[in-house]
């Protein structure tokens, strides 16, 4: 009778370990979960409702924004307080202006379809050339080396500082999966922050591997009762290195908050 209960205890031992290696093989590769994050609200700033917001970036305690829509888009220096806009570039009908990024003393601007791009002076939005690239222009932020460029695919280029040429690029995916839609683009310690266009939340990314670090949810931030039309969804992030402070908004939002990331429970 032991011989027959000790057979059938080594038995189940073999089947166990047999599915366990079937499971593990049907395991994909990658399959850890990024961590998530909320937020905590530290300050409101008024925002100008009409913006359609598309880029967002800060310096030396202002805002610049680029907004969008053929006829609308424009450059503009905000004052982060009040929301007053101190001045102003409109771009020609014919360009929808995207996202934006401050380099040393300019300003790199992409348009959406028209494949053009613009760099402007930053003290006096004075027009100092012209550039261009393959396919659509979403949004730019860089980390003083190198400028990454999102298109709306998972693909970031990343272009070269001076020429704006493209050097490579990283795909952002996470776990196995590609993140589609990667929007407005800022660099925050390390990390690239991307918007993904028509979600309530950002994505912490990895600039070497393309791996999402982490996901910031920011559902609930703006009340719905704001978000009377269809485009006004989240986009635009802008971060002051020197005080640590993070600044979102959305296209058509009428704030601009400075908000605290903290682990999500």
């Amino acid at each position: 009778m032991r011989k027959i209960i000790a057979t059938r205890c080594i038995a189940i031992a073999f089947l166990l370990v047999a599915v366990s290696h079937i499971l593990l093989a049907q395991s994909p590769p990658n399959s850890r979960h990024p961590p998530e994050y909320t937020f905590q609200i530290v300050h409101v700033f008024p925002h100008d409702p009409a913006a359609f917001t598309q880029g967002l970036a800060y310096r030396n305690g202002f805002l610049y924004e680029g907004t969008g829509l053929n006829g609308r888009s424009s450059l503009r220096k905000v004052r982060l307080e009040t929301g007053e806009v101190l001045q102003r570039v409109d771009l020609s009908p014919q360009f929808f202006g995207e996202g934006i990024t401050l380099l040393n003393n300019e300003v790199v601007e992409l348009t959406w379809q028209s494949q053009t791009g613009f760099v402007y002076d930053l003290r006096t939005f004075h027009l100092l050339r012209r550039f261009s690239y393959s396919g659509e222009g979403w949004g730019l932020a860089t980390n003083g080396h190198e400028i990454f460029m999102s298109d709306g695919t998972p693909e970031i280029r990343v272009l070269d500082t001076v020429t704006l040429t493209e050097k490579r690029r990283i795909t952002v995916r996470d776990g196995a999966a590609p993140i589609q839609n990667l929007n407005e683009l800022e660099f925050v310690n390390g990390q690239i922050f991307a918007n993904v266009w028509g979600a309530d939340r950002i994505a912490r990314i990895s600039p070497r591997s393309g791996e999402v670090d982490g996901w910031i949810d920011l559902k609930g931030l703006l009340s719905p009762v704001y978000r009377l039309e269809s485009g006004a969804v989240l986009n635009g992030i802008a971060y002051d290195p020197i005080h640590k402070r993070l600044f979102v908004t959305g296209k058509l939002w009428p704030s601009i908050f400075e908000i605290r990331i903290v682990p999500k429970h």
